[in-house]
């Protein structure tokens, strides 16, 4: 590759004997307009690399790492143009500083969106070969050489002509004081060693293995006391009074606290604190709740979508091309609300002192948790200071804009006044019944097929709540009333069809709602999909052949169909009581398609006993996390479709554990195959794009199983 000409900001910002760190900025593309407004920190040290003496490479990660992997994904991109010995590569979490460490996609330190290697690949490049530059150069001045003769393997700098070597370490403090180089030569594709390489074993496997990895809820600090906070059953319920007298007389009870979103139990122990929280006496003021079933929140979405909604994008006339069509098809489809149910469930732990404030968690918007618990507690927020831990799942729960478990971890530590470090725990029943879920949706879908029963018109009428609606993302996100999120994957959808409408309602509850492992498209794509297979359906063609047909000028869609198409037989027989069905999507710029393979049981029951998937996201860094993450997506994905659905009584979830909100089974799990397109393009997602063409793969071969169609989830 030619050398980089892009404007770059490389600086020194910390060196010390036997250490060598730097950091990379993009000026122009790194300050978004939340990042130029937020607070500007002082100069501190800010490094992506580390050396140390001992020739070990730290990676700094802006990046929470939850279980995707993208930990080892950024370590790669490093120690590829660093030229760094694997086995001497280290990772730890960078601190809350915007925009020193902002996520260039959507301008705060953040992880969500699929976006952690696809906006980290220039930055991360860019600061491992300026640092080998660094060692070259101060190589050559202590061998007295020149740097054209120096090159970098494994972690060792060699001077060949004369046979001097040294690693990393011994050169790191001089490598320190050397000019930071403006523009910096990368690597071309064929000269990756790292990058690409399928053998490569994950930064994280053994610490998570051993036990050694350590996750919030694993911090202990002097003197912590455990917290449990009471909430209030109905979503939008405040607290009118309470009486705490047989709460404070459970042994162990240190404190009970009134906090914004209800009444906090501190003790000694968590268990202590749970069975103090079952007898505190409460009254409820549920003047603000929701207090529906879910019953009647579907009829209201029922009839919101017999109703013109707002325009979220057209083209043609539809309405006048559906009354030239030669055939109508017409569907609905219904999406529950689904929790995230991380198996980690949230807590974080908050300690104040004199100069500030100190939380540890598996924090996943460290700007917003920042400042919301620098409000709280009336700091600045450079005075708090975030040690982002490893977590144990998250699908989005984690990243909320209102920073919800950690903001009640502040509210407690201030109302208890700092006395001592707090551990605030929710329990696996505050997760599930606590909202922040996967709105429900309901879709209202028409079209029109011309003679040769191919669309020429098509109506596409959302309505669920909106996940943007009330938080700081509402003016980039709604316009002209319309979440973007809420209609992604359908006001996009890529099929040539000339005349077209798409249009949302976005009701409003007090349930809080928030985004979901893939957010919009995890229910759009299974609509727009669904609503295909029955169209080729009326057209009496073949789902591939029909989609193929309709995605002139979309070569990676019409690519990943053809592969998963080819590798799983599509055309061949498949065995009595089997169903083969085909879905696509294009989600977080990745490009996904999945066949599968299903069976209908005598007892009314779904087995889905294969997926083939085919997935195009760019350069894929590290082969074996990306398959990871698409059978992770899948298995996320059949969960909602078998069994996942948080319904309301009065207003009141009624699922609150596995028992009820189940998990996929391993007895469950099909057998998948993940085939990634080879790519030289710059990476894109994968964390999400696994889930959406799930759901409608499965409702597809059910329906050519069946010849019925299925239209509301989970089956």
């Amino acid at each position: 590759m030619t050398a980089a000409t892009r404007r770059t900001f490389i600086k020194i910002t910390g060196a010390s004997a036997g250490v060598l760190a730097i950091g990379v900025a993009f000026g122009d593309r790194l300050l978004a307009e939340e990042v130029a407004a937020a607070p500007k920190f002082p100069m501190e040290p800010l490094a992506f690399v580390r050396i140390n003496a001992d020739d070990t490479v730290t990676v700094v990660s802006k990046h929470l790492d939850k279980g995707q992997g993208i930990a080892t994904g950024l370590a790669t991109i490093v120690a590829e143009e660093l030229d760094a010995d694997w086995t001497k590569v280290r990772i730890e979490f960078a601190p809350a500083k915007a925009p020193l460490y902002a996520n260039r996609a959507f301008g705060i330190q953040g992880t969500g969106g699929s976006t952690s290697v696809n906006n980290s690949w220039d930055e991360l490049r860019y600061a491992g070969a300026a640092m080998k530059v660094m060692l070259v150069t101060a190589a050559a001045k202590q061998w007295k050489a020149d740097p054209a003769e120096i090159s970098v393997e494994n972690s060792v700098v060699h001077h060949r002509r004369t046979g001097r070597h040294a690693a990393f370490g011994a050169l790191a403090a001089l490598a320190a004081r050397q000019p930071v180089p403006m523009d910096v030569t990368l690597k071309s594709p064929d000269q990756f060693k790292l990058v690409g390489n399928a053998s490569l074993h994950r930064v994280d496997s053994v610490d998570k293995t051993t036990g050694k990895a350590v996750y919030a809820m694993d911090i202990r600090r002097p003197g912590m006391m455990r917290a449990v906070v009471a909430r209030s059953p109905k979503f939008g319920g405040t607290v009118k009074s309470f009486d705490a007298t047989a709460a404070k007389a459970v042994k162990g009870v240190i404190e009970v606290v009134q906090i914004p979103s209800g009444v906090a139990v501190v003790a000694k122990d968590t268990w202590t604190a749970l069975k103090a929280r079952q007898v505190l006496k409460i009254e409820w003021d549920f003047s603000a709740a929701e207090t529906r079933s879910s019953d009647a929140i579907w009829a209201e979405y029922k009839a919101l979508a017999e109703q013109p909604g707002m325009v979220a994008a057209a083209t043609g006339d539809a309405d006048q091309a559906l009354s030239g069509a030669s055939k109508i098809v017409e569907a609905d489809f219904q999406f529950p609300y689904l929790a995230h149910a991380p198996m980690e469930p949230l807590n974080a732990v908050i300690e104040v002192g004199k100069d500030g404030a100190d939380i540890w968690a598996g924090s996943q918007f460290q700007t917003v948790e920042q400042g919301t618990a620098a409000a709280i507690l009336g700091l600045k927020p450079e005075q708090v200071r975030i040690h982002t831990q490893w977590a144990g799942g998250s699908f989005g729960r984690r990243a909320t804009p209102s920073a919800d478990y950690i903001a009640e971890a502040a509210h407690v530590a201030k109302a208890t006044g700092g006395r001592y470090p707090v551990h605030l725990i929710w329990s696996r029943e505050d997760d599930i019944q606590g909202g922040r879920y996967r709105p429900m949706f309901h879709h209202k879908m028409r079209a029109g097929l011309d003679g040769a029963g191919m669309p020429i018109a098509w109506t596409h009428r959302v309505v669920g709540q909106s996940i943007m609606a009330g938080t700081p993302f509402e003016s980039h996100m709604i316009k002209n009333g319309v979440d973007a999120t809420s209609v992604e994957g359908a006001a996009n959808q890529p099929y040539a069809i000339p005349n077209r409408r798409i249009e949302l309602h976005s009701p409003k509850s007090p349930v809080p709602v928030l985004w979901w492992r893939s957010v919009g498209h995890s229910h759009t794509a299974c609509a727009v999909e669904a609503f295909m297979d029955r169209l080729a359906h009326a057209a009496g063609q073949d789902p591939l052949a029909y989609r193929l047909a309709l995605l002139d000028g979309q070569p990676k869609l019409a690519n990943v169909l053809k592969l998963a198409a080819e590798k799983a037989g599509w055309g061949t027989p498949v065995p009595d009581g089997i169903g083969r069905g085909i879905a696509v999507a294009e989600s977080f710029f990745s490009s996904v398609a999945q066949v599968a393979e299903v069976r209908l049981n005598s007892d009314g029951s779904v087995k889905v006993e294969r997926v083939v998937c085919a997935v195009d996201c760019g350069i894929a860094v590290n082969p074996d996390v990306v398959k990871a993450q698409m059978e992770g997506g899948i298995g996320y994905a059949l969960s909602a479709v078998l069994h996942g659905a948080i319904t309301l009584n009065g207003g009141q979830a009624e699922q609150s554990n596995f028992d009820g909100y189940g998990p996929l089974r391993l007895s469950e799990m099909p057998k998948i195959e993940v085939y990634v397109v080879a790519s030289n393009q710059h990476p894109t997602g994968v964390g999400e794009p696994g889930v959406p063409p799930l759901a409608p793969a499965v409702l597809n071969a059910l329906l050519a199983l069946t010849g019925k169609p299925i239209g509301v989830l989970p089956i």
